[in-house]
């Protein structure tokens, strides 16, 4: 398999039990060894399957063979956001700062506002997928993402700034059902510093 021309888990950019007590070092360690690695696996051989038929000339049901490999890059890519967008406790969470509190504070009038809106996308996920803060260069707004899956109601060409994963992987063992109790622990391992860097390469 030529390395650059498939996918591949990237590493923690911190310890598997730096987020405790809000994410669990065994809660991390699967979801990133065992869920996140499945998506890669899974987007991998289907490339692999289209290399073949293609050498081969012989043909594929393009409709699912695309879905799943739409599901499957969908659930690579946010996650790879996901872990960097997190920062070990203690140095996560906090205060907003710099262009993305005064982005946020003119779009959602506070930091309070964006919180709840956020969070109620999170909590009112159909089944499983993501709650996302994206940014809409054509407006200069940032605008809430609610994500079914890994890739339905995704808005085309919008740059993601943040990524809260909700799928129940993300965090039964450690909360159970109640997938709200996790929403509030997410903001107090947030990386904001990591958000706003993103909005800030965007605004230049």
């Amino acid at each position: 398999m030529e390395k650059n021309r498939f996918y591949s888990l990237p590493e923690l950019p911190y310890s598997y039990n730096d987020l405790e007590p809000h994410i669990s070092k065994e809660q991390l360690k699967i979801h990133h060894q065992k869920h996140h690695q499945a998506y890669v696996t899974g987007a991998n051989a289907i490339l692999e399957k289209l290399d073949k038929a293609r050498k081969d000339g012989t043909d594929l049901d393009m409709k699912s063979t695309l879905r799943a490999l739409s599901f499957n890059i969908g659930g690579h890519l946010l996650h790879s956001l996901f872990w960097p967008n997190l920062a070990p406790t203690g140095k996560g969470g906090g205060k907003l700062r710099g262009a993305l509190r005064d982005t946020i504070e003119k779009e959602f009038g506070s930091i309070e506002r964006f919180k709840k809106e956020f969070a109620q996308a999170a909590v009112s996920v159909e089944g499983s997928g993501w709650a996302v803060l994206s940014f809409c260069k054509k407006t200069n707004r940032p605008i809430i993402m609610q994500i079914e899956k890994h890739n339905t109601n995704v808005y085309p060409m919008f740059k993601i700034l943040m990524v809260l994963d909700v799928w129940e992987h993300a965090y039964y063992i450690d909360y159970k059902n109640e997938r709200a109790k996790f929403v509030d622990a997410f903001w107090n391992i947030v990386n904001w510093d990591g958000v706003n860097r993103r909005l800030e390469e965007l605004l230049k």
